[in-house]
């Protein structure tokens, strides 16, 4: 099966710009090194699915992105059975595929799936590295390239919307962030293409949202929101409404606390 696979479709062609904050390339590189599991925990939109496209660029390896929702079931990771013309045909998902050709298998927000779902990944987190295929009664050994990356933004989760422990401790895990305001200013005009007194002035609109999480935001402009606003501005969109359309207005409905959010707009523009 793997043979009729083109594992080149996956692969990560171009170098993807990511700007390391801390010690998370090394790490990660060590973790794909044993093939251990890895779990990244951080808000949205402060690079964790850059980081994965990063590093399977670095390494020279395919990479096959999940984004995972409530409506997905096993069916959708692992497979299923097909109707055509010819009867009936097997359709491997996702995961199996990755498990055949040995990619990188990137489950983004994995806790938005149903955990009778998130289950069918055990066998190929721990020793086993294997995944079952039940419906066709056939059991896929993962290539010796194979990963599994799972993400999740743990401050935005219920209880309900939490993994358990069963998974947890199949990963090691990394922490991410939003960087610290020098990094940020310098991916924001990197990403954006905008001067960096500009960027500057977005990240501190985006600290004094941050601030606000908790206190009426669930979350805080994230670096990307921020991205989005350099590239309006970059398109000869003035500042104040550049920040209305791709940071404020995004964020919350809440009339109150849109006129705030304007407020530390205007402030540094």
């Amino acid at each position: 099966m793997s043979d009729t696979i083109d594992r080149d479709q996956y692969l990560v062609k171009t170098e993807p710009y990511y700007r390391p904050v801390a010690q998370e390339v090394t790490l990660y590189e060590a973790a794909y090194g044993a093939r251990m599991p890895v779990m990244l925990k951080g808000p949205t939109g402060c690079g964790k699915s850059r980081f994965v496209e990063y590093m399977a660029w670095r390494l020279g390896r395919p990479l096959i992105t999940v984004a995972c929702n409530e409506d997905m079931t096993a069916s959708d990771l692992v497979g299923r059975f097909l109707l055509d013309v010819n009867g009936t045909r097997w359709q491997d998902g996702p995961l199996t595929v990755a498990a055949r050709i040995g990619a990188i298998c990137y489950l983004d927000e994995v806790v938005e799936a149903r955990q009778d779902t998130t289950v069918v990944i055990h066998p190929l987190t721990d020793h086993r590295r294997v995944l079952p295929l039940e419906k066709k009664g056939e059991l896929v050994a993962a290539h010796p390239d194979f990963q599994i990356v799972i993400s999740y933004n743990p401050g935005y989760q219920s209880l309900m919307k939490d993994l358990k422990q069963s998974t947890k401790q199949r990963f090691g895990a990394l922490d991410f962030n939003y960087p610290s305001p020098e990094i940020e200013t310098e991916i924001l005009a990197h990403e954006a293409g905008i001067d960096p007194v500009i960027a500057e002035k977005l990240v501190q609109v985006a600290q004094r949202s941050r601030n606000l999480k908790g206190h009426g935001l669930d979350e805080g402009m994230s670096t990307r929101l921020l991205v989005y606003a350099g590239q309006l501005i970059k398109q000869g969109i003035e500042p104040q409404a550049a920040c209305q359309m791709a940071l404020v207005r995004p964020l919350t409905d809440d009339p109150d606390m849109r006129d705030t959010l304007d407020a530390a707009v205007t402030t540094y523009f």
